[in-house]
C-alpha cells in the first residue's frame, strides 16, 4: 500500500450551517462542498445526515457531519478536553498572534500562545466543542534530527515505564533556547 495523503478528516458537529460559518469567519476556511443523504451508503442504514466539507489549506479537508436524528453528541469522559483536538499550521508568530486576535474578537476564549519547543500554539473551542489548535514551527533541522533519533528510546521507556522519558527534556530548558 502507498497512502498518498489524508484525503479528509471528519467530525460531528451540532449545526452544519453554523459550523461552515464558524471555520470560515474565524479561520479563513473555503466551504467546498455539501452532501446529503437520507440513507447512510456504506451500512444502507435510514439515517439523514448532511455532510460539509472545508477547505485546510494544501489539499488538506476537514468535513463535519450533521446528524438530526442520533442522540445529542457528547465527548469522551474519560479523556481529557485537551487531549482530542484538530491543529491548524500557520507560516509565521505574526500569522499566530493574529489569528489568537481574531479569535478573541469572536468572543472564543483563547489559551497561548504556548511555546512547546519546536513550535507555538493557541488553542479554542469550535461550537462543537472541539479543541482547535493554531500552531507556527519554530524548530531547526538540527531539533528534529535529535528528536527523530531519540523516539524510539522513548517509545520503548515510555511503554515498559509509562513515566515521561527524559531524552527530549533540552527542549524546554533555556540553555537551547535559539539554537
Amino acid at each position: 500500500m502507498n497512502i498518498q495523503r489524508i484525503h479528509h478528516v471528519a467530525y460531528r458537529c451540532n449545526d452544519a450551517k453554523e459550523t461552515v460559518e464558524f471555520y470560515q469567519n474565524v479561520l479563513g476556511m473555503d466551504f467546498q462542498l455539501a452532501i446529503a443523504e437520507d440513507e447512510v451508503p456504506s451500512t444502507k442504514e435510514p439515517d439523514p445526515y448532511m455532510h460539509v466539507f472545508m477547505d485546510a489549506g494544501n489539499g488538506n479537508v476537514l468535513a463535519f457531519f450533521e446528524l438530526p436524528n442520533s442522540p445529542k453528541m457528547g465527548r469522551d469522559g474519560n479523556t481529557p478536553e485537551w487531549v482530542q483536538h484538530i491543529a491548524f499550521e500557520v507560516a509565521t508568530m505574526d500569522e499566530l498572534k493574529a489569528a489568537k486576535i481574531k479569535a478573541e474578537q469572536a468572543g472564543l476564549e483563547v489559551v497561548g500562545p504556548v511555546d512547546h519547543g519546536i513550535f507555538q500554539s493557541i488553542y479554542f473551542f469550535d461550537p462543537n466543542g472541539h479543541r482547535l489548535e493554531i500552531t507556527t514551527n519554530t524548530r531547526t533541522d538540527d531539533m528534529m534530527k535529535r528528536l527523530h533519533d531519540v523516539a524510539p528510546d522513548m517509545l520503548e521507556e515510555w511503554s515498559r515505564t509509562k513515566r515521561a522519558p527524559k531524552h527530549a527534556a533540552w527542549l524546554h530548558e533555556k540553555e537551547f533556547a535559539g539554537t
